[in-house]
């Protein structure tokens, strides 16, 4: 499955220049650009994700997964139907990026209670900034976050930054392998 999510992947949601060409959120240029929406919104790339991040979680007694929304939300909805299929069920939650002010005020959405184990996840890893601020918001609405799994680490220091914060903290997928495939598919 992760030989061909990494194909699927390239296909539909990696670009890849020997020069920088590609502008990142900080402003810094890239030679790598990544995009996992076609890929985790896709019908087959929604069913590999979901195995591959579930199998990545199923040991860690976890009630419930999620992140920053947009980026996690389909990968955590596809976690959540294959941990079902597989009978194990873990259920997702949703993280806002910004506050309610109206009913019950919090960051997180789902079925989930204070108190309970959690995966945080997201689909890219640069310098883990929003990974860390799910990690941050989920703690602070009483949610124990027991690890953290990244679908793509882009391989610059986010990882690092992340485990700062949460200490089993792994990826799916690494920039190299995405490189060493696109390659190999002559793109």
């Amino acid at each position: 499955m992760k030989k061909e999510l990494i194909t699927l992947l390239c296909n539909k949601s990696f670009k890849y220049t020997e020069e920088p060409t590609f502008k990142l959120v900080s402003g810094r240029m890239s030679r790598f650009y990544v995009n996992c929406k076609p890929t985790t919104l896709s019908a087959r790339g929604m069913y590999l994700t979901g195995h591959l991040m579930f199998e990545a979680i199923r040991d860690c007694e976890a009630a419930a997964v999620g992140g920053l929304t947009f980026g996690a939300d389909p990968i955590a909805m596809a976690t959540a139907f294959a941990s079902e299929l597989n009978g194990q069920p873990i259920n997702a939650f949703s993280i806002r990026k910004t506050q309610k002010d109206h009913g019950i005020v919090k960051w997180v959405e789902g079925d989930i209670r204070p108190g309970e184990k959690v995966v945080v996840i997201d689909d890219v890893a640069t310098t883990g900034g929003s990974t860390v601020k799910a990690i941050e918001r989920a703690r602070s609405e009483g949610l124990e976050v027991v690890r953290a799994v990244i679908l793509v680490d882009r391989q610059e220091g986010g990882m690092d930054n992340i485990r700062a914060h949460v200490a089993d903290t792994v990826a799916i997928i690494t920039r190299d392998e995405l490189v060493d495939r696109w390659k190999k598919m002559g793109k």
